[in-house]
């Protein structure tokens, strides 16, 4: 069992239930289409978007956390994919997709960034949008490998168009940031 199973034998602290303001404002501002939700847990946004007339796939590492959002779907009827994969990989998962979002997923992957970002660039549809939640960390951070330290969200940001930033703290006192970014034409 791996460290994030482990975690959802309970719940765990950012499976809060409740759909960010900023993944609600985009869906009031965009036309619905295909989602892909990396890292999707519990499935809370995966559901979200289905109300709102997305055709969504959630993904997650996590076979407890796939378990629990297939019992939270079907409570909510709603017709949704949800996949157990690594979101560095998403084997058998084909775009096109008009949003991946992604709340807590990239910031963990270490050195499987790069795999992301490249399985990301291949599913997106042109002018598709990718929408980031992240804990940011310093560079010079040696305590940790959990965040983002600046180079890598830089490196991140650099295969797309950013078309906006919004820096916060999160309620466990991480730097955090909300990134909307669109794949280049």
């Amino acid at each position: 069992m791996n460290h994030f199973d482990m975690m959802y034998l309970g719940t765990p602290p950012w499976d809060s239930g409740i759909t960010p303001p900023e993944l609600l404002a985009f869906i009031e501002q965009n036309p619905s289409g295909r989602a892909i939700d990396l890292g999707c847990g519990t499935g809370t946004n995966v559901i979200t978007l289905a109300q709102h007339g997305w055709d969504v796939i959630g993904v997650d590492f996590s076979r407890l956390a796939i378990q629990k959002a297939r019992r939270k779907a079907a409570a909510a009827k709603v017709d949704v994919k949800l996949k157990k994969a690594d979101a560095s990989q998403l084997p058998g998962i084909n775009g096109p997709y008009d949003l991946a979002l992604d709340m807590g997923c990239f910031h963990n992957l270490g050195e499987k960034q790069n795999a992301y970002l490249d399985r990301l660039e291949e599913i997106l549809a042109p002018n598709g949008y990718w929408l980031l939640y992240a804990h940011l960390r310093d560079a010079d951070d040696t305590t940790t490998t959990h965040g983002l330290i600046p180079s890598e969200l830089a490196h991140a940001a650099s295969r797309f168009e950013l078309v906006w930033r919004k820096d916060s703290h999160d309620p466990n006192g991480w730097d955090s940031v909300w990134v909307l970014l669109q794949k280049k034409a």
